[in-house]
């Protein structure tokens, strides 16, 4: 029972270790994990509405640099960034077209001196953020009323079923006091 306990135990510390040294290393290739760039671009919103406006900003063109900007994914196409208020950091804005798909479309910024690349992703969505969509129109149940929409049968049907319940209220008093029908 033991050996076959120190056996497992060996086994497992081996497969463990084996793991460990065999784990592939996934790093980030200039500092951000974006597809082809370094990703320290930031995109303001993330999430637009087709027509909406799209600010972005980076610090890797470093104090006082500028970029040019490419929204052409989204069709958006090309845009500068100038320095901002921010420390060292540069900023654009662009405007997402009216005609552009829901989906999530790269943005990318090359800078002047240098010519780093960096991406940002900008998510285009058919509502706002915190819109709240208004359901309109009729349900169709397949229940429906005899008469229709229309105001003036309804209110006819209204008025005879009043008839009828005044008629038949008269007649069963009637019969109760015992006068008959």
């Amino acid at each position: 029972m033991r050996r076959t306990a120190r056996l497992l135990t060996g086994t497992a510390l081996a497969v463990a270790a084996a793991g460990l040294v065999a784990a592939p290393a996934y790093g980030d290739e200039g500092g951000g994990g974006g597809r082809g760039g370094s990703g320290d671009l930031k995109v303001y919103p993330s999430s637009v509405v087709p027509g909406g406006r799209a600010t972005v900003n980076t610090a890797a063109c470093g104090d006082g640099g500028t970029a040019a900007g490419d929204a052409s994914a989204v069709g958006a196409g090309a845009f500068t960034l100038a320095p901002s208020a921010h420390d060292g950091e540069a900023i654009g804005e662009f405007r997402v077209p009216p005609s552009a798909q829901p989906g999530t479309y790269e943005i990318a910024a090359t800078c002047a001196e240098g010519g780093r690349r960096v991406t940002g992703d900008l998510v285009v969505t058919l509502t706002s953020p915190g819109a709240q969509v208004h359901p309109r129109g009729s349900v169709k149940t397949g229940v429906g009323g005899a008469l229709g929409p229309d105001p003036v049968r309804t209110a006819a049907g209204v008025a005879a079923l009043a008839v009828a319940a005044a008629g038949g209220t008269w007649l069963l008093h009637r019969r109760a006091r015992g006068d008959g029908i």
